[in-house]
């Protein structure tokens, strides 16, 4: 072996050449450009070193002593971060740079190298692999971001993600609670296609959305001249679902009469058609939904607290758009993006004051409310970006403005200095975010944007003070 490892670079090759003076001259080149080397003479050196030497780029002669280039770059084929490979050699035939580029290799060259055609291939090749980097990290942090049609980076959003992995696979049923327009349907179908019964049907009813009378036809299918009506027989939701997933949508609208069946079918598994004498087995999972409070409805008398304990066995929280920190922002740029390439418009972000705006709205319409305003925004916009000007009223009138620092005898100072002794900084930190939230009538979300840090670093802060 000859050579040594040069000082630590950004991008490291290994060389491998067993011709001393040609290995010194393209050592001395790539060193020259910036390059870290490690330079050996041997495939089986250049394995050897393997184990600590991560190269960004491989360069080796075809003919070696011992194992050659092409045994190498198979070799190099199963590394988990495979380099890139720049094959030389001075014997090169067609046939042979045929086969190194089947194998793997990026680029072939032959002797005598031209030392500039050399470099810029070696230019080329580590741009490459810069890029085909950006890609798979920017596709991984879309993969962090995305879930099954659902965006979201913050940590609750995270968290549910994994929550959902986690009940697909699960067998019973599950309760979905979340406000209108967090997307209830979405998580649904999630859960659905996480589970093994994605292969099977993913049938979806709204509760609230089907007269009552025809609800039990809807769920449970009819008989030939069961009803005025029935011409023919009818298969019901869950006899379409068996093997696969029913999503009850609204499930706080359901008659009292159709919650008691309902129940039947989670306990025995079985239904019967209207009209008919028989029952059926059907094998489904059910995902029920509701922005309601179902505890409050069982104190009404208007649902079953006993369907209640059977769906809450599995129960995840949709947690609302304001509750979900940077997700705002993130979910306001995508959208921009999906609308203005549907309409082809050539709209590149939003105006500061534009995304205060935003900031600054509570949205209980959640992210079903934010995409109606960004498609509005892109619709009268005419010009490359979201002004405030281009955003519903309703949301520029309700959307509250940075706070201002009150001053005088009841402002901010007379709030942080109070008592006789000038205040220790842990003090002073803590009556600077009490004095916040009263401002923000104690909204967590606002307070943490005011002090710039993240909601669970202010609830951590919170934690202590109580402690």
């Amino acid at each position: 072996m000859a050579g040594k490892k040069a000082n630590t670079t950004p991008e490291q090759v290994l060389l491998v050449e067993d011709d001393p003076g040609l290995r010194q001259l393209l050592q001395d080149e790539l060193e020259d450009a910036g390059l870290g080397v490690l330079a050996v003479d041997s495939a089986e050196a250049a394995l050897a070193e393997l184990p600590t030497f991560k190269p960004d780029m491989v360069v080796s002669d075809l003919r070696l002593p011992g194992m050659d280039g092409l045994a190498l770059l198979e070799q190099l084929q199963e590394l988990p971060a495979r380099p890139g490979f720049l094959m030389i050699t001075g014997f090169g035939t067609v046939a042979q740079a045929v086969e190194a580029l089947k194998k793997g290799a990026d680029e072939f060259l032959t002797k005598p190298l031209d030392l500039e055609h050399f470099m810029l291939a070696v230019s080329r090749l580590l741009e490459t692999r810069r890029l085909r980097g950006e890609v798979q990290r920017f596709r991984e942090l879309i993969d962090q971001e995305h879930f099954h049609g659902m965006i979201g980076r913050d940590t609750a959003m995270q968290t549910m993600f994994q929550q959902i992995t986690q009940l697909a696979s699960a067998n019973g049923p599950v309760l979905v609670i979340g406000e209108s327009g967090t997307g209830k349907e979405l998580v649904a179908r999630a859960i659905h296609d996480e589970s093994d019964r994605a292969d099977g049907p993913f049938q979806a009813v709204n509760c609230a959305g089907v007269p009552a009378e025809l609800l039990e036809s809807e769920f449970f299918g009819h008989e030939a001249g069961a009803f005025t009506g029935a011409v023919k027989a009818r298969k019901g939701l869950f006899s379409q679902a068996t093997g696969g997933t029913l999503f009850l949508d609204e499930l706080g609208e359901m008659p009292m009469a159709l919650q008691a069946k309902l129940l039947r079918v989670l306990q025995d598994g079985v239904i019967r058609p209207i009209g008919s004498n028989k029952e059926h087995k059907v094998d489904v999972r059910i995902v029920a939904a509701t922005n309601r409070d179902l505890e409050e409805l069982i104190k009404s008398g208007d649902f079953r607290e006993d369907l209640f304990y059977r769906l809450e066995t599995f129960t995840l929280r949709i947690p609302p758009l304001r509750e979900r920190g940077e997700d705002l922002e993130l979910l306001a740029v995508r959208l921009l993006q999906r609308y203005a390439m549907q309409m082809g418009r050539e709209i590149t972000g939003y105006s500061q004051e534009a995304m205060d705006v935003l900031r600054g709205y509570e949205f209980p319409g959640n992210v079903r409310e934010l995409q109606n305003a960004v498609e509005r925004a892109v619709t009268f916009c005419q010009s490359d970006t979201i002004g405030p000007e281009h955003l519903p009223t309703r949301i520029r009138g309700q959307s509250r403005p940075p706070i201002p620092v009150q001053r005088g005898t009841d402002g901010i100072m007379d709030h942080l200095m109070e008592g006789p002794m000038l205040p220790t900084l842990d003090t002073l930190e803590k009556r600077y975010i009490h004095f916040v939230l009263e401002q923000v009538k104690g909204n967590k979300r606002r307070a943490a944007a005011v002090l710039d840090v993240s909601r669970r670093t202010l609830y951590r802060k919170l934690d202590e003070d109580a402690s």
